[in-house]
């Protein structure tokens, strides 16, 4: 579980994150939803460590992450992978390679047969076992955030945090890497966090949804609760989309519109 309690951030005077409180839970894909420029990447980056907040703390399953001991912190990052939005894998690399970095840079205990091993897991677990010889250039868009989130696994980590992981894809692929998300976040109960302003995300895999907006949080809860959400920045938001909309509409004359949505035409794409 990761506590992030009060974080303020602002640059050359302009709050971005104007005291945000909020709870990530372990075993659940927690959703961190807002349009471009509310502050979500913003916060990701105070909760790795890649940034420091001005005001306020986080704590990683008991622990103090924010003006702790550098070894304390240090150990806290040895427990987080990283997906980035654009997947940033390394040009020169393969893709066997891309999966083994921070294999090297994390664990130089490993030997290389331990490190060959937990590659090669972490490939077949994506579906990628066969890759392992591709460089970037060779593979699609979703192979690479597949390769991606190989390479955030492999050091076996406790905290998964995804920018935009269906950036750049089409619907079908989209869904897919939602479902590998979710599929890991569960099978390993690791606490994942993932950015997004996709909505289809949201009804696919929002076990906890934080909405922010303008530097703050506005809402929280589930996917099955999100469309009756009173908040009226959250509704103009959600139902921007005329599919959303639409599962309004089913939920309104029917019981489990949601649910009928998922199964329906999100999962036809």
């Amino acid at each position: 579980m990761i506590e992030v309690h009060n974080i303020q951030k602002a640059f050359n005077g302009n709050q971005v994150l104007k005291g945000i409180t909020c709870t990530f839970e372990t075993g659940k894909c927690n959703l961190l939803l807002g349009g471009s420029g509310t502050g979500k990447s913003v916060l990701l980056q105070c909760i790795v460590g890649l940034m420091k907040p001005d005001l306020g703390s986080i704590t990683f399953d008991g622990t103090v992450f924010t003006n702790n001991k550098v070894d304390i912190r240090q150990e806290i990052r040895r427990k987080i992978g990283m997906l980035f939005q654009g997947g940033a894998l390394f040009d020169s690399m393969t893709v066997y390679e891309n999966t083994e970095f921070p294999l090297k840079m994390l664990t130089p205990e490993m030997s290389r047969e331990e490190r060959r091993d937990r590659v090669e897991f972490c490939l077949k677990r994506v579906g990628l076992e066969n890759a392992g010889t591709k460089m970037p250039s060779e593979i699609s868009g979703g192979m690479k955030k597949r390769v991606g989130i190989a390479r955030a696994i492999a050091p076996q980590c406790t905290y998964l945090f995804c920018d935009e992981p269906n950036s750049g894809l089409d619907p079908a692929t989209s869904i897919k890497i939602d479902q590998l998300i979710q599929e890991i976040t569960y099978e390993y109960n690791i606490t994942t966090v993932v950015i997004t302003h996709d909505m289809n995300s949201v009804i696919e895999i929002g076990d906890h949804i934080i909405f922010m907006h303008k530097g703050l949080k506005l809402w929280d809860g589930t996917k099955d609760e999100i469309l009756n959400a009173q908040v009226p920045e959250l509704r103009e938001f959600i139902f921007s989309s005329s599919l959303v909309r639409a599962a309004k509409k089913v939920d309104e004359e029917s019981e489990g519109g949601l649910e009928a949505l998922a199964n329906g035409p999100l999962s036809e794409v």
